[in-house]
């Protein structure tokens, strides 16, 4: 019996080179690079890789739509959902489940990176919006407000990020 559900099967072959992808620029410190988007995984799955210069921080928000799977790849990143908190170094993995505020930020003093997984895809689109509105010059926080909201996506400000901001000296985005 099959378990596929309603996603359709990838229709060719896809190669990114190591290095490859369009990056772009998501916040001050934090990038993006696509890698797998959803029309390659048959709306399956996206891949996009994150990369976090010292003391950036992903904003806590809350994901309606889909999953996240992150995997650390270089540096040091920590992850808050809800009351649970960790950081993990090279070859570390986290699942982001769908419906709890969380938040991710570069918690060493090193540039950081990680891959993320998304799930179904879509989501994707976002970061692509955001890296073209970046790209195009600065953007202010309620047009990317405006913008999650279509990708169901609130920002949440939840009583611990004060903590988190100074124990890990972070620097939040504008807005944020």
């Amino acid at each position: 019996m099959s378990n596929q559900g309603s996603v359709a099967a990838a229709t060719q072959v896809k190669v990114v080179q190591p290095g490859g992808g369009r990056a772009g620029q998501l916040a001050p410190g934090i990038g993006v690079v696509f890698k797998i988007d959803g029309e390659d995984s048959g709306g399956a799955l996206s891949i996009v890789e994150h990369p976090f210069d010292v003391g950036a921080l992903v904003p806590p928000h809350i994901h309606t739509l889909e999953d996240e799977f992150s995997i650390v790849l270089e540096g040091e990143i920590g992850f808050r959902s809800e009351d649970r908190e960790v950081v993990l170094g090279p070859g570390g993995y986290v699942v982001k489940p769908r419906g709890e505020v969380h938040a991710m930020w570069n918690a060493g003093a090193t540039p950081a990176r990680m891959i993320e997984v998304i799930s179904p895809a879509g989501f994707e689109q976002f970061f692509r919006e955001v890296a073209d509105m970046t790209q195009a010059g600065a953007v202010e926080a309620p047009v990317v407000a405006e913008l999650a909201g279509r990708y169901g996506l609130p920002f949440a400000d939840p009583d611990w990020l004060p903590d988190v901001i100074a124990r890990y000296n972070l620097t939040p985005p504008p807005g944020a």
